[in-house]
């Protein structure tokens, strides 16, 4: 099973502290459509700003959806030739397993 994401490569001409801003409010959107929790554990993303990116992954519906909302503010705001965006896809290592953990009450 493969796991994807996008990846996020932003032009210094674009502040980041406004690429963080628009993350944030993309999280924001995505809580208003999937919820709080929900959104805390399944868009999970992160933000480099010496390396101008941003990371998103897209392996659940609301990794999806946080994506389509950060890539269309993104675009809206900057326009499309400000930035650039791939997808990557990682493959786990053969034999290996999710992680489980054991809670006891």
């Amino acid at each position: 099973m493969s796991s994807d994401a996008y990846r996020y490569h932003f032009q210094s001409e674009i502040p980041a502290a406004e690429v963080e801003a628009t993350l944030i409010l993309s999280i924001l959107g995505a809580e208003a459509l999937h919820g709080e929790a929900q959104t805390r554990l399944d868009a999970g993303h992160a933000f480099d700003p010496k390396k101008r990116v941003v990371v998103i992954d897209a392996g659940t519906a609301v990794g999806r959806d946080l994506n389509r909302l950060f890539l269309g503010f993104m675009t809206r705001e900057f326009g499309p030739g400000s930035f650039r965006v791939e997808r990557v896809t990682h493959e786990p290592e053969p034999g290996s397993h999710p992680r489980t953990e054991t809670v006891t009450a």
